[in-house]
C-alpha cells in the first residue's frame, strides 16, 4: 500500500491512534488526529503527536471529509457516529488499524481473538516462535501493553520484541522473514475488507460487550470475520468444545484445526491423561504435561492447546512448545501474584472484564478467597458469577458504579457474604481484615474499569500499589496523601 501524499484522518488519540498516525506519517502520508476529549485530558498524547509533527484536534470528531482519502477509527470508537455515514456517502474509505496493518505488512500474520484468553494465547504463541528461532513480533490489542504511551509507539520496540506493540507498528517494522502474532478485538474486525491472516484462531465466544452489540449473534458474527478472507492454504483454529466456535467450522475455507480439553480431535490439540497432544498432517506429538504449565486454571490448559496449534501450524517444533510453556509464568493483570503478606496471597486479575472470565478465575483458585469485584456493567448476566461466589468465595467486596447488579445477583443465589467499598483502597482494607493466613485476596472485577479508572491496567496498577504499600508498611494515610487511590 502506497501512503505517500495521502490525506488520512485518525479518530482517537490513545495507543492505537498514535501508532497509526506515526506509521503512516513515516510512509509519507499527511495525518490529522481527532479526539472528542478535551485537550486537558490528552496532554501526553498531544505532546507525543507534537514530537512526531502530527496535527492534533481535540474536543471534536467533526471532520472535514472533503480533503480526506482515508478514515481510520480507533477500536473504541462506535460505528454509529455520523461521520461514518457521511464518509460512506462521499466514498471515503473507512478502515480499521488491523486492515491498514495487513495492507502494509510484508510479514505473515497470526491473528488470535476470542472473548477470553486471547492475551495469554497471543503472548505464549509469540514466545514459542521466538524459542523456535523465528523473528516474531507480538502485537495488536494486547492487554497489559498499556493503553497509552507517553511517547512514540515505536519506542516499545527498543526494549525487545517480547514487548507487545500495536499491529500497525509491527507491520511497518517486520520484514518478509518475520512473523507477527496479533491479538485482535471484535471492534477491530468491524472495519475490515481484505484482512487475511495466515493463521487465525477464535478461542471461545460468550456474552460480552452487550452494551455495544445488538446481541450474542452479532458479536459471534464479528468474531467469525477473522476467517472470512482466508483461503485453503491458511489455517483456521477453533475451540471444539465451545458451541459457538464449533459451529463456525462448516463455513471455513482454511484448514481447520480444533483444540479440546475434554475430548480428542482428528486434527489439532487435545488432552490425553496428563499429557497435551497435537495431531498435524496425520502425525502425533506430545506437547507437554499439565505439570509443565505454570499458570493456574483449566482455561489456561485450553490457551496452551490453542497456542501450540498456532505455533506448530507455522512450523514450530514440539520441543519449542515445551520450553516456552515451562518458562511462561503468565501475563500482567491476569492471575498475577503481587505479594504474600501475613500468610495471605494477593492476586491481581484486573484483566478480567467479563462474567465468564471472572467465573473461570474464581474457579482457578483452590484456596479460600476474598474477591474484590465490580465496575462498569457491559450488559452482563451476573447469575453465573454469583453461583461461583456461592461455591468458592469466602467473602466478596464490591466496588464500582454497577456493584449493585452483582449484589442483587448474589442475593438471588442465596449468597450473603458481600460488602461494599467506595474505593480500591477501602476494598483492599476490608479484604485484608477479612482474610486469614492461607487465604487469597483476588481482584477479579468481571466488569469494565472506566467508571473509576482510565483502563483495566490502571485499575490493576492501583491494586498492586496499595498491596505493595501494605507489604512495605506504608499506611493508608500515606497512600491517600500521595494520590494513590483512584
Amino acid at each position: 500500500m502506497d501512503c505517500s501524499g495521502k490525506q488520512i484522518a485518525v479518530i482517537g488519540m490513545a495507543r492505537t491512534g498514535l501508532a497509526v498516525a506515526e506509521a503512516v506519517t513515516g510512509l509519507g502520508a499527511h495525518v490529522v488526529l481527532y479526539d472528542k476529549k478535551d485537550a486537558s485530558e490528552l496532554s501526553d498524547a498531544i505532546e507525543a503527536a507534537r514530537r512526531l509533527g502530527i496535527e492534533a484536534r481535540t474536543g471534536t470528531n467533526d471532520i472535514d471529509l472533503a480533503s480526506v482519502d482515508m478514515l481510520v477509527p480507533s477500536p473504541g470508537v462506535p460505528r454509529h457516529l455520523p461521520v461514518f455515514a457521511e464518509a460512506e456517502r462521499r466514498g471515503v474509505e473507512v478502515v480499521s488499524e488491523i486492515e491498514l496493518a495487513y495492507r502494509l505488512s510484508k510479514a505473515p500474520i497470526i491473528a488470535i481473538t476470542g472473548t477470553n484468553g486471547k492475551t495469554t494465547t497471543t503472548i505464549l504463541t509469540g514466545r514459542i516462535l521466538m524459542v523456535d528461532g523465528r523473528d516474531a513480533f507480538i502485537a495488536g490489542n494486547v492487554a497489559g501493553a498499556g493503553d497509552r504511551l507517553g511517547g512514540s509507539p515505536s519506542t516499545a520496540l527498543r526494549t525487545g520484541l517480547a514487548l507487545p506493540v500495536p499491529l500497525v507498528t509491527a507491520a511497518v517494522k517486520a520484514g518478509p522473514d518475520s512473523v507477527i502474532v496479533a491479538e485482535i478485538s471484535t471492534f477491530q474486525l468491524e472495519w475490515i475488507s481484505s484482512f487475511r491472516p495466515r493463521i487465525a484462531a477464535v478461542l471461545n465466544v460468550s456474552s460480552d460487550h452487550m452494551d455495544r452489540h445488538a446481541g450474542i449473534d452479532e458479536y459471534a458474527a464479528l468474531k467469525a470475520r477473522i476467517f472470512e478472507n482466508q483461503a485453503e492454504s491458511d489455517f483456521s483454529i477453533i475451540n471444539a468444545e465451545n458451541l459457538i466456535t464449533a459451529a463456525f467450522a462448516p463455513n471455513l475455507r482454511g484448514r481447520v484445526l480444533r483444540f479440546a480439553r475434554l475430548s480428542e480431535v482428528d486434527e489439532g490439540a487435545f488432552v490425553r491423561g496428563d499429557d497435551l497432544i497435537i495431531r498435524l498432517g496425520g502425525r502425533e506429538a506430545r506437547i507437554c504435561s499439565r505439570s509443565d504449565i505454570r499458570i493456574p486454571g483449566e482455561h489456561n490448559v485450553e490457551n496452551v492447546l490453542a497456542a501450540a496449534c498456532a505455533a506448530m501450524a507455522f512450523g514450530a517444533r514440539p520441543e519449542s512448545v515445551l520450553r516456552a510453556v515451562r518458562e511462561f509464568t503468565g501475563v500482567e493483570h491476569r492471575l498475577e501474584t503481587v505479594a504474600t503478606i501475613d500468610g495471605v496471597r494477593y492476586v491481581n486479575n484486573s484483566m478480567c472484564t467479563n462474567v465468564e472470565a471472572a467465573v473461570r478465575s474464581v474457579e482457578a483458585i483452590d484456596e479460600p478467597q476474598i474477591v474484590i469485584a465490580g465496575g462498569k456493567d457491559k450488559g452482563s448476566d451476573y447469575a453465573p458469577l454469583a453461583d461461583a461466589f456461592r461455591r468458592k468465595a469466602k467473602h466478596v467486596v464490591l466496588i464500582g458504579a454497577d456493584a449493585g447488579l452483582i449484589r442483587s445477583a448474589a442475593e438471588r443465589a442465596g449468597y450473603e457474604a458481600v460488602s461494599d467499598a467506595a474505593s480500591m483502597q477501602e476494598a483492599v482494607d476490608k479484604a485484608r481484615a477479612l482474610a486469614a493466613p492461607g487465604d487469597v485476596v483476588v481482584l477479579t472485577p468481571g466488569c469494565a474499569s472506566f467508571d473509576m479508572f482510565e483502563s483495566f491496567e490502571h485499575r490493576g496498577r492501583m491494586f498492586k500499589e496499595i498491596v505493595r504499600n501494605l507489604e512495605s508498611g506504608i499506611g493508608n494515610w500515606e497512600v491517600r496523601k500521595r494520590g494513590g487511590d483512584g
